[in-house]
């Protein structure tokens, strides 16, 4: 549905080109956005001061996704250029859209920046009550802290700004590299490939005693685009389903939709990670009345589709 907020607007979507960002520029094309920037990481390095003020000159919205972000052994094996590149760019856009007085930011977060044993369901008040899950920790905390940026920016500048906090994504898109992937890409791409190898079982990172919750991309494409149009608050505001699934049931559940019939292996030697993670999303609600429309199963099977017919 189009909508008049956009019309006119130049906006530059840092990470355009990803996976969260390739369907949020789809999704300000249905709105009407037709000035939309999407610098490529090979041609704009954001850890660059200059080239960060560059990319904002005459512009009027800046909706920062531009990340470097993996799965739990991603993070393990790259704390420093998680910690190091996320933080870096972020200072950096956010301080050039204070130089170049743009309209409006939107900070896209993270739901690792939450403590450890965060109470279920993760209320934005419980942001600051405790240390990250270690794993993750480094990239948790580089996010958290252009939160603490954002905020003394506008109390400073009046920077309007916005600051979200998606939980885990996934959908068709994702980064189905195994050295950097999130667990549903990993898990679809293990399962595929054993099936066509006719292989008798298949090992998973784990016990699957935590639990995760898990947005459909579109999903998460339309909140940012609805709290971009509606809403003035610089506060966090979680963006999710608000509601969560043991891995173990996850795993079960890709299998069958996959169509594998070997066993399921687990490695307890790896990290489960973070607990439990399930976000509350009533202030997205209110604020902007965001709710997620796409059911887990129906979003597998989408994923599942696009990466059969992309890959296989």
């Amino acid at each position: 549905m189009k909508s008049s907020f956009w019309k006119g607007k130049r906006v530059l979507v840092t990470g355009g080109n990803g996976f969260l960002g390739s369907h949020l520029v789809e999704e300000l094309k249905k709105r009407g956005a037709e000035k939309i920037i999407t610098p490529r990481k090979k041609d704009h390095d954001l850890r660059n001061k200059d080239e960060s003020i560059k990319l904002t000159k005459n512009t009027q919205i800046v909706i920062h996704l531009a990340g470097n972000v993996g799965g739990i052994g991603y993070n393990q094996a790259n704390p420093y250029a998680l910690f190091y590149d996320n933080l870096l760019m972020g200072l950096n856009v956010i301080d050039a859209c204070r130089h170049n007085k743009v309209d409006k930011i939107v900070i896209i977060g993270t739901v690792c920046s939450y403590p450890k044993h965060t109470p279920v369901p993760f209320k934005e008040s419980d942001l600051w009550n405790g240390y990250p899950e270690e794993t993750n920790a480094p990239y948790g905390i580089a996010k958290k802290a252009l939160l603490v940026q954002s905020l003394a920016y506008k109390a400073q500048f009046g920077l309007d700004v916005i600051n979200l906090l998606p939980v885990n994504l996934y959908g068709p898109g994702d980064n189905f590299d195994p050295s950097s992937s999130h667990v549903i890409p990993s898990l679809i791409k293990k399962f595929h490939e054993a099936k066509i190898a006719g292989d008798s079982h298949v090992t998973v990172w784990g016990t699957g005693k935590a639990s995760r919750e898990f947005f459909y991309v579109e999903d998460a494409a339309r909140a940012i685009a609805d709290a971009t149009e509606k809403c003035n608050q610089s506060e966090p505001i979680n963006i999710g389903t608000g509601s969560e699934i043991k891995i173990k049931k996850l795993v079960e559940m890709i299998k069958k939709i996959v169509g594998y019939h070997g066993r399921i292996v687990w490695d307890k030697t790896k990290p489960d990670g973070q607990p439990r993670r399930m976000l509350d999303t009533s202030r997205a609600r209110k604020l902007f009345g965001f709710q997620a429309t796409t059911n887990l199963e129906t979003g597998l099977r989408k994923t599942i589709e696009w990466y059969k017919s992309t890959f296989a």
